[in-house]
């Protein structure tokens, strides 16, 4: 599977930016779908996550602002950022993991897909 990333762009503190990440190829694997994101010098930090169910699961730092969603039939997720913050700048990743079963076995394995970032400039 690969996974396009876009949305990123230029905003001013407080102003909102809305990111898609669009999973192609073979994709029925796909439980859950998250952004992360990687400012300059750190680590990359999970940013929001959704399982196919619905279930959300956001960081404390975005808590409030952001709005992650699924549509499951075009396995696409949306990252909706608003209120945005000086300290929300970084190049932003959307990740995709889930289980396939192993062939002649009752066993799965763990899969994972990452897409391309795109940066989120957050001026202020």
């Amino acid at each position: 599977v690969q996974l396009q990333a876009s949305g990123g762009g230029l905003v001013q503190a407080g102003g909102s930016l809305k990111l898609s990440c669009a999973a192609s190829g073979s994709a029925f694997w796909i439980n859950t779908m998250s952004w992360y994101r990687q400012a300059p010098g750190k680590q990359r930090d999970m940013v929001a996550a959704i399982t196919s169910g619905g279930r959300e699961d956001y960081a404390d730092s975005v808590k409030g602002r952001f709005t992650i969603s699924r549509n499951n039939v075009e396995n696409t997720v949306y990252l909706q950022m608003n209120n945005l913050k000086p300290e929300d700048t970084a190049v932003y990743y959307c990740h995709a993991d889930g289980n396939v079963p192993v062939p002649a076995t009752i066993k799965v394995r763990f899969v994972e897909a990452w897409g391309q970032g795109t940066l989120v400039t957050v001026s202020s």
